[in-house]
């Protein structure tokens, strides 16, 4: 197995420091024995076939699943020691839909906002504010219900950067959606980096999104770390001419193509029909 490893932060760069964190279910070793790290203001992609452990990994950096062993370092805490602090530091956008339908994109936002703990007197100016950078001012007092799949999604963002988090984990935030719809929240994704700063951890299957927004990439394979490196240098490892989806087969040895399952199939159908 090909592994390209890419020059590593130092810890005082580091967004995220994973340390010999593993995950075992009774004999499935879901997460196995990883190590790598990501720097601030950098767009990691962690790439993978269904059931290479991308979704374990996730659960663990944002404390919603201890780990067996090793431990991670999340914008500096220990998700082991202060899982507290890690939440309070991180945003996270799942594939399943989190804004509510029957409200505006306003009202979405204040729930947000007072879930999020940001006191009163600052929570309009942190909304439109949202508003404004995901280009959703015009539709805040809309209901979400109204909106196309690209404005949900751009929304979700902007309830996930309320708090400005140091850390962003977004799962596959563009499943579903139309090529614009997709471009747009890729821009939006990039200017998060740029403007902000924010370090973004981001799931995709889509090798194109990899290519266009990553830093650096990660590759798992039955919970192992089958390639790390930049887009640049994954490619050049395969051959002087290929491609990520060359990559991806090389380096997990599944096409992108045939894997997942029917169960995956009518999730990512649900939640495109949910989407337009």
């Amino acid at each position: 197995m090909v592994l390209v490893q890419g020059q590593q932060p130092t810890s005082e760069s580091a967004a995220i420091q994973v340390l010999d964190l593993t995950r075992r279910f009774d004999a499935l070793v879901a997460v196995d024995h990883l190590t790598f790290s990501t720097e601030a203001a950098s767009i990691f992609g962690l790439l993978g076939p269904n059931g290479a452990g991308k979704s374990t990994l996730i659960k663990m950096l944002t404390t919603l699943l201890p780990p067996t062993s090793g431990t991670a370092l999340v914008a500096g805490f220990d998700i082991r020691q202060q899982p507290k602090k890690v939440r309070s530091c991180i945003g996270y956008v799942s594939q399943m839909l989190s804004a509510d339908g029957e409200l505006t994109g306003y009202e979405n936002l204040l729930i947000s906002a007072k879930l999020y703990g940001i006191p009163r007197g600052e929570r309009r100016a942190r909304i439109e504010e949202a508003l404004e950078f995901m280009d959703l001012a015009g539709a805040a007092r809309r209901l979400v219900k109204q909106y196309s799949g690209g404005m949900i999604r751009r929304l979700e963002i902007a309830q996930s950067m309320l708090h400005r988090p140091h850390v962003l984990f977004l799962d596959e935030p563009t499943i579903g959606l139309d090529p614009v719809a997709k471009r747009s929240v890729w821009e939006r994704i990039g200017e998060l980096r740029e403007q902000f700063g924010t370090a973004i951890l981001i799931t995709t299957h889509d090798m194109e999104e990899a290519d266009v927004l990553c830093d650096q990439l990660a590759f798992l394979h039955r919970g192992k770390m089958a390639g790390l490196g930049s887009p640049e240098e994954l490619k050049a490892a395969v051959s002087p001419h290929a491609t990520l989806n060359e990559v991806f087969i090389q380096f997990t040895g599944a096409s992108i193509v045939e894997e997942g399952d029917l169960r995956d199939v009518q999730r990512t159908r649900r939640l495109a029909r949910r989407l337009e």
